[in-house]
């Protein structure tokens, strides 16, 4: 049974950080592309960050440059977002996926897995 669980999510004030976490099961890992996509309130699906399966290259939207990583623990079969400096516009429900293939991660309808999302308000 495939599994993405998102974790890491909470309040945080504006220029603070978080990290969340996405442990990933059901599938091999290594063969899959993970990105972040997020959705803030009101609005559509937005791709945030990417890493391909080989963990060398990643990909961020010009947003969050800068002040996002995007990083992956093979032996934890995990995906992590490092959020730095976050801003009220970061305000969002955070989901991972996972794509088999994949060589552009900004696009979303590629991939083949998601997580439940996990809620991240940040605070001005």
């Amino acid at each position: 049974q495939v599994q993405l669980v998102e974790s890491g999510g909470g309040l945080a004030q504006s220029g603070g950080s978080l990290r969340l976490s996405c442990a990933a099961s059901g599938f091999t890992f290594n063969n899959y592309a993970m990105s972040w996509a997020r959705q803030a309130p009101g609005k559509g699906l937005e791709w945030v960050a990417g890493i391909l399966s080989g963990g060398s290259d990643t990909y961020y939207v010009d947003s969050v440059k800068g002040r996002f990583t995007i990083s992956r623990d093979s032996a934890k079969n995990t995906v992590y977002l490092q959020m730095n400096s976050l801003k009220s516009s970061d305000t969002a429900v955070y989901y991972c996926a996972a794509g088999f293939g994949v060589r552009s991660t900004v696009i979303l309808a590629q991939y083949d897995y998601w997580g439940q999302g996990t809620q991240v308000t940040v605070s001005s």
